[in-house]
């Protein structure tokens, strides 16, 4: 599922924050599972132990495609999640955070991970905890 509407006010739905304003491919949790090669009992735990991020949406839980690479969880990502917790984002302004342009990287934070960039991400994140 691509979501690609723009948004003057990005992330904001009626006045609510939505990480479905991001053009992202999403995958079902089952989709993961085929992709991981693991249970799907596996892929609930990885969520609930926040190695991957999931987001609700009609009911289903989703995760990004790009969280996934080479029938792996994206390097880096776990630790990554950890850090955006500390600092104090929700599951979705992480979301929004990893999938946002940032002109230093350049790119996206989760497009860095992808490029084995992660610890040029992670001291960004760390830098948003002060």
């Amino acid at each position: 599922m691509t979501i690609t509407p723009y948004d003057p006010h990005p992330g904001m739905t009626n006045g609510r924050f939505s990480v479905f304003t991001l053009t992202v491919e999403w995958l079902t949790l089952p989709d993961v599972a085929d992709r991981l090669g693991i249970p799907i009992t596996r892929v609930r735990q990885m969520v609930r132990d926040r190695k991957l991020l999931a987001v609700r949406s009609d009911g289903v839980l989703r995760v990004p495609t790009e969280f996934i690479q080479d029938g792996t969880v994206l390097k880096g990502l776990s630790g990554l999640l950890t850090v955006l917790s500390d600092a104090g984002f929700s599951d979705e302004e992480s979301l929004d955070w990893l999938f946002r342009e940032d002109p230093t990287l350049p790119g996206t934070p989760v497009r860095a991970l992808a490029e084995n960039r992660g610890r040029e991400v992670k001291r960004r994140a760390q830098a948003l905890a002060f």
